[in-house]
Order: C-alpha cells, then sequence, then structure tokens
C-alpha cells in the first residue's frame, strides 16, 4: 500500500515533464551511466527484463530512449538515452528532487533517510 501511495505521488510530480516514476527511473539511469544492455539496465532497476521491456518500450515510441543491437552479439540489445531523453531527464530532475523534498519534510529527513537506508539493504538480500 505504501508503495503504490508513494509512487502515485512521484507520477503526479512528474507528469508535467510527461514521464512516470518508472520512466523517470529508466532515463536518469541511462542519463547516469550511458548505454546499456537490457540485462545490465534491469538489474541496476531491481527489475525482471519483461518487466522493463514493457517499462521501456513507450519511452522508445516516444524517442526518449534509442535501442540498438550489440555489434559484439547481436542478440543483445543496449539501450541509450536520446537527446529528447536526455531533455526530459532535465525537466524531471527538479520536479523528482521537489517530490522528494515535500516527502521527506512530511515523513522527517531522518525517518526517510533511515527508510531508504533499510530498502536498499533490502535490496540486497533478495534476490
Amino acid at each position: 500500500m505504501a508503495a503504490r501511495l508513494v509512487t502515485r505521488r512521484y507520477d503526479r510530480a512528474l507528469a508535467p515533464a510527461g514521464v512516470t516514476a518508472n520512466g523517470y527511473a529508466i532515463l536518469a539511469r541511462l542519463d547516469l551511466e550511458g548505454e546499456l544492455s537490457v540485462g545490465a539496465l534491469a538489474g541496476r532497476l531491481a527489475m525482471d527484463r519483461t518487466t522493463l521491456s514493457r517499462e521501456i518500450a513507450p519511452l522508445i515510441a516516444a524517442g526518449l530512449v534509442e535501442a540498438g543491437a550489440d555489434e559484439g552479439d547481436r542478440r543483445r540489445r543496449l539501450l541509450s538515452l536520446s537527446e529528447s531523453g536526455a531533455a526530459r531527464v532535465s525537466l524531471a530532475r527538479p520536479l523528482w528532487a521537489e517530490a522528494q523534498a515535500s516527502l521527506e519534510d512530511g515523513f522527517g529527513t531522518a525517518r526517510a533517510a533511515g527508510l531508504v537506508s533499510e530498502l536498499q539493504a533490502l535490496v540486497e538480500v533478495v534476490p
């Protein structure tokens, strides 16, 4: 229930940038790390490949993400941020930060930091 409520809050905050919380996470990770294979990106986001493929499809269709074959292994698909995707991340980043600050204000900075720390620890132990 908490995850749905928080996701809905971030989705509303990011709506002016035309991305969802999951879409922003994908775009921001590609902005941070550059070109990644589908498998590597899924691992970095703690998503399974099927979920990532479903989430990435509208980003590719919107021209925010580019997909191409890996020259070394034509079976592997590589994802990268397009120029439009980089512009969208720049537009969405302050909206994300504002939503994060609002959540911290309501929940408490120390509690929010503790929650994030605990969730990161959980991600490390759950396969």
